[in-house]
């Protein structure tokens, strides 16, 4: 069977009720959770649920505010799935203006004003932009709910990325160039309002950091605890920002053995030895996201490309290693995967 994307969609269909199910337990579910707090001076600690009444679930924010994507995205594909009531239903009990409210709080308080930074705050800026053009009461009552936190988010991205000298490189959540790409799509719409700080930023940014790379030493991957591919998250940012024409020769500087299958390691399909372990699990992850950046690259490659039918092969070798992962296992897998599994099915 072809990995095209009509049936990497068709494939999503029939997953919809399944990922919108484990989305469903995972953003209501309180315990267990990994509280993230500043002390500032002596006195009680607000529990989690206190802090962050809308994105309190999925043991931690940056999760949480994922699995909302995923099921903001499933009920905007596939309308009329049999799950639809009940995800509608809970998200309008959970994103309400008041608890956006105390969820902005964390955000506008300077002892905690870096928390998610950046990793969450792409995911937030990618749930807020798949509502933005949705023809949906509900959607356009999320959007107008999620948009204040999301412009402030916007707003702290587009000060600090200046002050960054350099990237982050790692297969983790501080890795720039992935949260980036999260937030390119709400940059563009704030550009189009009038608004281009974000996307001149994020523009800035990337050529200054990743413009000049070349030979990337890729075959030093995976990293033990990685979920993502830092080569691939780059490729795939710049596929994104550097011109149709250009984007082909700068990825042949930068990873130049990519149509020999080059670094055999970044082509190869991992293993989670552990799934219960929080970091291990990590790595079923990654299959997954490596599978989302391959695409990513061979859409932006000219048809007539060579890498372009190496990178898809590569990318349905490592969805086939995880996508039946995604639900029915260890919580320390199941609280984030679907997010994964949702963005590569889309590619």
């Amino acid at each position: 069977m072809p990995f095209d994307r009509t049936t990497r969609r068709t494939l999503l269909e029939s997953q919809a009720v399944p990922y919108s199910r484990v989305g469903l337990e995972n953003i209501q579910r309180e315990f267990p959770h990994m509280p993230w707090f500043v002390a500032t001076e002596p006195g009680p600690i607000p529990t989690h649920r206190e802090l962050h009444p809308a994105f309190f679930g999925s043991f931690d924010w940056h999760s949480c505010v994922e699995m909302h994507w995923v099921l903001v995205t499933l009920l905007r594909e596939f309308p009329d799935h049999a799950m639809t009531r009940e995800v509608r239903r809970t998200l309008n009990d959970l994103l309400t203006p008041a608890h956006l409210q105390a969820e902005m709080a964390v955000f506008e308080n300077p002892a905690t004003g870096s928390f998610e930074r950046p990793y969450g705050w792409g995911w937030f800026l990618t749930l807020t932009s798949t509502l933005h053009d949705w023809d949906d009461p509900d959607g356009h009552t999320w959007y107008d709910t999620l948009k204040p936190l999301a412009d402030l988010l916007a707003e702290k991205l587009t000060t600090w990325l200046p002050k960054q000298t350099w990237p982050v490189r790692s297969g983790k959540h501080d890795n720039t160039a992935f949260s980036l790409l999260r937030s390119l799509d709400y940059a563009a719409i704030l550009s189009e309002a009038g608004n281009p700080a974000l996307l001149d930023a994020i523009y800035d940014a990337s050529r200054r950091w990743y413009l000049g790379d070349v030979d990337y030493p890729a075959h030093y991957e995976p990293s033990g605890a990685d979920f993502l591919s830092a080569a691939l998250s780059e490729a795939g940012l710049m596929s994104r920002l550097v011109d149709e024409t250009v984007f082909p020769v700068w990825l042949e500087s930068f990873l130049p053995g990519l149509a020999a299958s080059e670094p055999e390691p970044i082509f190869t399909p991992v293993v989670s030895t552990d799934p219960s372990d929080g970091q291990n699990a990590h790595l079923t992850g990654l299959n997954l996201s490596r599978a989302a950046s391959f695409l990513d690259i061979a859409n932006a490659l000219p048809e007539d490309d060579p890498r372009q039918s190496v990178l898809i092969a590569a990318a349905e070798r490592h969805a086939n290693a995880s996508l039946d992962q995604v639900v029915g296992g260890d919580y320390m897998t199941e609280h984030w995967l679907a997010a994964y599994a949702t963005l590569l099915l889309l590619a």
